[in-house]
């Protein structure tokens, strides 16, 4: 497995939208390929083409219009309408393309001129729930998750009969947190058909890409599924399986695709416990939580963690779930913590509208963006940074975190600077940020083994070259100061 790679979110049904003409849709082959040279340029390794699954259009006017997402319509989209509302991409009716992006011919050939550029393409794997109108209530009932009439008659908004299935009552899909996602059907994990249905799902998505991100990955570990449903569960006569789905489905995959990539999004902790059952990478919420939040020593602090987990962990601003980066961090924080995403160990993942500034989150049940400007000094700022992780040092170097330290007695605004270096051969890149309001500075101590007395740093982020004193910068430490949210990444 390849790490510290760049990833690259595309909401696919909205995307394609800007190639649509007067007189036709457009679909996945109509996107130039100089679009996708583009991306491979800016040094994106995989692409993630979020929402190409068919859906149902029949749940939209069920499921799409509650006052909770119409408000959401209203904020993101000031002149929605009908038209625009098609549906949530997670809610799936079955592992098809959805026939208004591409056929499968159509697919393979894009994923081929993708792969041709060095990126791999990864799809949407939704493993707790699929539509709830989904075309397998009808083949295949039993791998989801059934109940009593009197567990529907007691909770309308969690069970549903189906038109289809007689006397038979379901359950949609939920996470324990939130109420149930009416528009889905939830899958049953503790029934053996279920696990073998869903894990010939992902063999076939593996012949159509290089990997999958897994919606809600924690949601059917056995634990927390059991903590779930076990009412019904019960009820239903089911009892905890001895192995966790996700071990046997990532190892039957990889026997036949041994390079197929599994990214979680995870949360509650359990990031750790889905690496160990063969995730390559999990999400970092976390980190994007300390971010926003926290004092820079707690974001330090998140650093600590072992290697083998900070390889694997998905470093990320936003995403089509979260706000605007610029909304929610501001412009200039939002470049000082762009700096730190991208210059840690693990995949580094961006949202299609981030590099650009794009300030309005849009629902995923809406098929059109708003208009939005670009801003020119986001734009150009990411367009630089992208281009400093590029180098190779980024990629296979050793990555250490260093101390900041006073620069005098009584000077304690050291606590707002982070600090890390990366090394390979004979290439270093230091990287130090300001992650405060406040001009702060500090000192870092460097270990000089071999380096002349008149050590020259060149700064990659800010411009600029810089003579120091070997010695004074292994003794002392290397002086730095800096403005709110700036930063240097200083090539030595």
């Amino acid at each position: 497995m390849i790490f510290n790679q760049t990833l690259y979110e595309i909401n696919t049904r909205v995307f394609l939208r800007r190639y649509d003409t007067e007189t036709k849709k457009a679909r996945l082959k109509d996107v130039p390929l100089e679009y996708w040279k583009s991306l491979s340029e800016l040094g994106f390794n995989l692409i993630w083409l979020m929402g190409v699954w068919k859906t149902n259009e029949s749940i939209i006017e069920k499921c799409c219009y509650e006052e909770g997402l119409r408000s959401s319509y209203d904020k993101a989209l000031k002149d929605w309408s009908d038209e625009d509302v098609i549906g949530s991409p997670y809610a799936v009716d079955e592992y098809v393309l959805n026939p208004d992006i591409a056929t499968v011919d159509e697919f393979l050939s894009i994923k081929e001129y993708i792969n041709s550029l060095d990126m791999q393409l990864i799809l949407d794997f939704v493993p707790n729930h699929l539509s709830a109108e989904s075309a397998y209530i009808k083949t295949n009932p039993e791998i989801f998750l059934q109940c009593k009439n009197d567990l529907y008659g007691g909770d309308r908004h969690t069970f549903f009969a189906h038109s289809s299935s007689g006397d038979i009552v379901f359950a949609h899909g939920r996470d324990p947190f939130f109420p149930a996602w009416t528009d889905t059907i939830q899958i049953n994990y503790f029934a053996t058909e279920a696990r073998k249905f869903m894990t010939d799902r992902l063999m076939y998505i593996a012949s159509l890409c290089d990997g999958v991100r897994c919606d809600m990955a924690m949601l059917i570990l056995n634990n927390v599924f059991q903590n779930t449903w076990g009412g019904v569960l019960t009820e239903q006569g089911f009892t905890k399986p001895k192995s966790e789905f996700w071990r046997e489905a990532i190892t039957t995959v990889a026997k036949e695709h041994p390079q197929f990539i599994f990214l979680a999004e995870a949360y509650w902790d359990l990031e750790w416990d889905l690496q160990q059952l063969g995730f390559d990478f999990t999400y970092d919420k976390r980190l994007l939580d300390r971010l926003k939040n926290a004092p820079t020593e707690s974001i330090k602090s998140h650093f600590h963690a072992e290697s083998s987990y900070q390889k694997k962990s998905v470093r990320f601003l936003e995403n089509h779930d979260e706000d605007r980066a610029v909304t929610s961090l501001g412009r200039e924080r939002s470049i000082a913590a762009a700096i730190v995403i991208s210059t840690v160990p693990g995949l580094r993942f961006f949202h299609d509208g981030q590099l650009e500034g794009r300030k309005i989150k849009l629902p995923v049940q809406l098929g059109r963006e708003p208009k939005e400007q670009v801003n020119l000094i986001t734009q150009a700022a990411y367009k630089k940074l992208l281009g400093i992780i590029k180098k190779d040092v980024f990629k296979d170097g050793e990555w250490q975190l260093l101390d900041a330290i006073p620069s005098w007695p009584d000077n304690e605004l050291y606590q707002n600077m982070l600090a890390w270096e990366w090394s390979a051969k004979q290439e270093r890149i230091l990287v130090i940020v300001n992650y405060s309001k406040e001009q702060s500075q500090c000192r870092v101590k460097l270990e000089l083994p071999g380096y002349a007395e008149q050590l020259t740093l060149y700064d990659l982020w800010g411009g600029g070259r810089y003579e120091r004193s070997s010695s004074e910068v292994v003794r002392d430490g290397l002086f730095v100061d800096l403005a709110p949210w700036s930063a240097h990444i200083m090539e030595f």
